[in-house]
């Protein structure tokens, strides 16, 4: 059939394409030394006998789970019928791998190892790595993405001795309803699928990978599968020219390797209607080798789908499709019926000379330009670690990140940024796991899973909610799974939609929204595409701003969203999370780490710990270690609640006076007596505020308050402070069936107010200080400390597990014990503060009484880290903090901040020797950390209870574990 295509202004756009500085002289694939590659070609196939030839334009499907007797029938069809090669279908890496070695072992000529790895190796074997489906990367912005996902996948099918990878699908999929394409295709807009497919083999051939185009000349609008039936393409020449081939064109300019031509009934083109295109001279010699000039390998697609069987008995199948142009003959049913036919059609001159070689030396070309011209064998040790490296991990992320795609956000209902005064519920639909979305929520905000088995129970259940988060989750097993809503769901979310501030995250094909009928009355909706936890994650990140929304829709949903929709939002200052090469730290050097708390807890230092590392706005590490207690009853998790102890006066007290000293309500040179009436006329009255926050003022660095509380014959506490039971008169609370007499508060102050300096003035470490401003800022604002820092830091940033008096919103087993007092209290401490003089505040003191998660902690070391702004709201201002985080006294050996430490000036101290003076935080007596830096952007929190069951255990502290954590965290640092 002789027909005319238009190309001229095509070819052009596609040049014009930003990938058109490549060129096919710069292709990596191509031979080093073109006469080499001939000599061993033309010499290769000269050595050939007339069936060895015919075998290499055969290629064989291998399952490497298959039984014994199946891989010796495929060592057969090697040895006797002289196969070309095989394409590996499922399995494992380390099978395949044996099976490779053994074939490439006993095949005359080397086999050309191929794979379908659209997304990975995943796509076909267990214990390999997925990147997201071509859906997903549809959605990326930022091509140089896409290039890097072909290079990591291209970098997985090298290691495992394959080839060629059948990628990448060009398929354009402009028929929602297409079976077997799309969620594999990039999507419906010729331009985006176009450079996505050049980046995507662009990442292939810098690896060393060859590519494979396909299913050509386009299976996207396509409404039936050609594994079952045979599809029809109804489109006239023209419409096939300007979208369906528009892809092809700029890989065939830039070196694409090979075609994989699909099994379609293509009416326009083809000589007899009915005809399969894979069995069409006019689609593959006339149109795509002559009018497209393609000159590199022809693929059919498996010849053993019932889109070609039920057209083409075994043996005629491949002779046609030779004929047709053709040069790799993939998955014939029967290879030896196959082979013969190809054998006899050779000597009866239906298959010259000339064509059989032609397709041989393109093939030999092939395997010269993959490297098999010299002998290879896949490596078999650590194929599953070099097959999931961290530098994998770390695109996926991006990958994922950089796809989501906000589609409606009406009033900027995203990011979330006013979390304290925001009632929050999320609801689940779909019939996959959403936990690890669920989770991610409640880093950032108090989150309530709300569900009912009635429509009616839940509406009435989410009256109470000022946003409902709706996360529809359906599996991410298959690009083939089912994505649609049930009937059910559908007029669920319409309800919900309607009564409710509503934002739905899709974990889904974006095509499932073509039947929610309720899209006008959601007030957000966020595409995500799959149900990966790693896009889970990045979704609930982006719900509350610490990643921006960048992706745009691939496809259309209805008139509602067109192709391209997509809103950009920003980041508003929100902790991330993610892998540690992310952010220059690397994987390997910090696990150390893993090993030093170990040994520390084996060694009875400390029953468990949270560590938390964070680096450049993005939190990295964060692991728990052990259990609560040594009775490993319960072991410690995310949501395990510390007692702080003197982490209380740099993430509760100090940004109360902070934010004093930047209102003016207070100076540095405030003195005590000005502040305090009750220090007016006392021996502390001309105190600076300076002075006191750099323990650099004379005062006792401790007053065992409880002493005094104790009865002297019985050594127990006395009855004169103590009840067992509160009463009017005994109502604050010290521990269990502890309640201490209420003047006990203002007791403490007067014996501060009275106690005596000392001598000499020098530096000196005292909790004084912070008992006083405690006593001062609840005078100043009529509120408890409790009150105060909920409403203006803890709150607001979404730091749900901070705060006093733990158990009044926590259950005891989510709180760590501290100690075993036998001393004092004669009781376990647990869900009161450790620290004696907090207690006898009824847990709330400036200096200790405060109770966290290391995940808050760095929210709160953040917002110093970040010059004073978190979530979008400005805490602080940044020269407040530059003005608390000064060291006005070193030269008199004074390492401290206004309020902070700061890293030791000598050779002892809190801190590793590595750090600079701009880094400031705190250590708590419990076996608490905190430290942030502000030159290497980073964040350390170390919460543990080193104290349990006896605070004399000073191990943690002798063994320097904190600070030989911190140590490793430098030396972990790539850039």
């Amino acid at each position: 059939m002789k027909f005319t295509f238009a190309p001229k202004i095509l070819v052009l756009t596609c040049f014009l394409l930003v990938f058109s500085n490549l060129s096919a002289q710069n292709n990596p694939l191509l031979a080093e030394d073109p006469v080499a590659q001939k000599e061993w070609v033309d010499s290769t196939y000269n050595a050939m006998s007339l069936k060895e030839k015919i075998g290499q334009l055969l290629i064989i499907s291998v399952s490497s789970r298959s039984g014994e007797a199946y891989i010796e029938k495929a060592k057969k069809q090697i040895s006797e019928e002289y196969i070309g090669g095989v394409i590996f279908s499922k399995g494992g890496p380390l099978r395949q791998a044996k099976i490779t070695n053994e074939f490439q072992e006993l095949s005359r000529t080397p086999l050309l190892i191929g794979m379908d790895a659209e997304w990975g190796l995943a796509m076909r074997l267990d214990s390999t790595f997925a990147l997201p489906w071509n859906m997903t990367l549809g959605a990326i912005q930022d091509n140089n993405l896409i290039e890097e996902a072909g290079a990591a996948i291209s970098r997985h099918t090298k290691r495992l001795g394959v080839h060629i990878n059948f990628a990448p699908v060009v398929d354009i999929n402009t028929n929602p309803n297409n079976p077997i394409i799309g969620n594999r295709s990039f999507g419906e807009n010729k331009l985006n699928v176009a450079e996505k497919s050049l980046a995507f083999m662009r990442g292939m051939h810098r690896e060393g990978t060859l590519s494979s185009a396909k299913h050509f000349p386009g299976h996207g609008d396509t409404d039936t599968d050609s594994h079952k039936t045979l599809p029809t393409i109804p489109f006239s020449k023209e419409r096939l020219d300007s979208l369906e081939l528009y892809p092809y064109y700029p890989l065939i300019t830039h070196g694409l390797t090979s075609v994989m031509v699909a099994h379609l009934n293509i009416p326009a083109i083809q000589e007899n209607p009915g005809t399969p295109s894979s069995l069409s001279k006019a689609v593959i010699t006339d149109l795509l080798k002559e009018k497209m000039n393609f000159e590199g390998l022809i693929f059919t697609d498996a010849l053993n789908m019932k889109g070609l069987t039920n057209n083409a008995e075994p043996g005629d199948a491949e002779l046609r499709a030779f004929l047709a142009g053709n040069d790799v003959l993939l998955m014939p049913e029967k290879v030896e019926v196959a082979s013969e036919v190809l054998i006899n059609a050779y000597k009866n001159n239906i298959i010259s000379p000339g064509r059989l070689a032609h397709s041989v030396k393109k093939i030999l070309e092939a395997k010269y330009k993959a490297g098999l011209h010299q002998q290879q064998s896949v490596q078999e040790n650590f194929i599953f670690e070099e097959l999931n490296s961290v530098r994998d991990k770390v695109l996926l992320e991006e990958l994922f990140e950089n796809a989501l795609t906000l589609i409606k956000n009406n009033k900027a209902v995203l990011p979330v940024k006013d979390i304290a005064d925001t009632r929050i519920a999320y609801v689940n639909f779909g019939d996959a796991d959403g936990s690890t979305f669920l989770n991610e929520l409640k880093r950032y905000a108090h989150i309530d899973w709300v569900s009912a088995t009635q429509l009616n129970d839940l509406q009435k259940k989410l009256e109470e909610y000022d946003l409902v988060i709706l996360g529809y989750h359906k599996s991410n097993n298959s690009p083939w799974d089912s994505y649609k809503f049930s009937a059910g769901e559908l007029h669920w979310i319409n309800q919900i939609s309607k009564e409710n501030n509503t934002v739905l995250s899709l974990f889904s094909s974006p095509y499932a929204l073509r039947e929610l009928r309720g899209l006008n009355e959601l007030d957000g909706i966020l595409v995500n595409y799959q149900n990966h936890p790693v896009a889970q994650e990045k979704a609930a990140q982006l719900i509350f701003g610490a990643i921006e929304a960048r992706g745009k829709l691939p496809v259309s949903i209805g008139n509602n969203f067109p192709e391209g929709t997509g809103y950009q939002t920003r980041n508003i200052d929100r902790l991330a999370y993610g892998l540690p090469e992310s952010v220059g730290l690397n994987s390997y050097k910090l696990s150390r780490i893993d090993s030093i708390i170990t040994e520390a807890i084996d060694k009875k230092m400390t029953p468990g710990a949270q560590i938390l590392i964070a680096r450049k706005g993005k939190i990295v590490y964060n692991k728990n270690f052990g259990y609560h207690t040594y009775d490993r009853q319960i072991p410690v998790s995310d949501t395990s609640v510390y007692d702080l102890a003197s982490l209380t006066k740099i993430l509760a007290t100090l940004p109360l006076i902070m934010e004093q000293e930047e209102e003016g309500v207070v100076s540095f040179d405030s003195k005590l007596g000005e502040m305090m009436p009750v220090f007016q006329n006392s021996n502390k009255a001309n105190i600076r505020l300076q002075d006191m926050l750099m323990h650099y003022a004379r005062l006792k660095s401790w007053i065992p308050f409880h002493i005094n509380t104790i009865d002297r014959k019985t050594r127990l506490p006395s009855e004169d402070y103590f009840r067992k039971t509160p009463s009017a008169d005994f109502n604050t609370r010290v521990a269990n069936e502890m309640y201490l007499r209420n003047d006990m508060k203002d007791t403490i102050i007067n014996i501060i107010k009275d106690s005596d300096l000392e001598r000499r003035l020098d530096y000196k470490y005292s909790d004084l200080p912070f008992y006083i401003l405690k006593y001062y800022l609840e005078g100043y604002y009529g509120q408890t400390l409790h009150n105060l820092t909920q409403d203006k830091i803890y709150k607001p940033l979404g730091a749900t597990h901070t705060g006093y008096l733990p158990t009044s919103r926590f259950p005891l087993e989510q709180i760590v014990p501290t100690e075993i007092d036998k001393l004092w209290r004669r009781q376990l401490i647990h869900g009161v503060v450790h620290d004696q003089g907090a207690a006898l505040q009824g847990g709330i003191g400036g200096h200790a009484g405060l109770f966290s998660t290391a995940n808050d902690v760095a929210k709160i070391m953040h917002v110093y880290l970040n010059n004073g702004v978190y979530g979008s709201k400005r805490y602080l201002r940044e020269e407040t903090i530059s003005k608390f985080n000064t060291c006005y006294y070193c030269e008199k050996n004074v390492r401290r901040g206004v309020g902070f430490d700061k890293p030791q000036l000598g050779s002892s101290g809190p801190t590793c020797n590595c750090l600079s003076m701009q880094s400031f935080g705190h250590s708590g007596f419990t076996g608490t950390f905190a430290w942030a830096d502000p030159e290497e952007e980073i964040v350390y929190v170390f919460l543990s209870n080193r104290t349990f069951p006896d605070s004399t255990n000073r191990k943690l502290i002798r063994e320097d574990v904190r600070s030989r954590i911190q140590e490793v965290i430098y030396e972990s640092i790539d850039f």
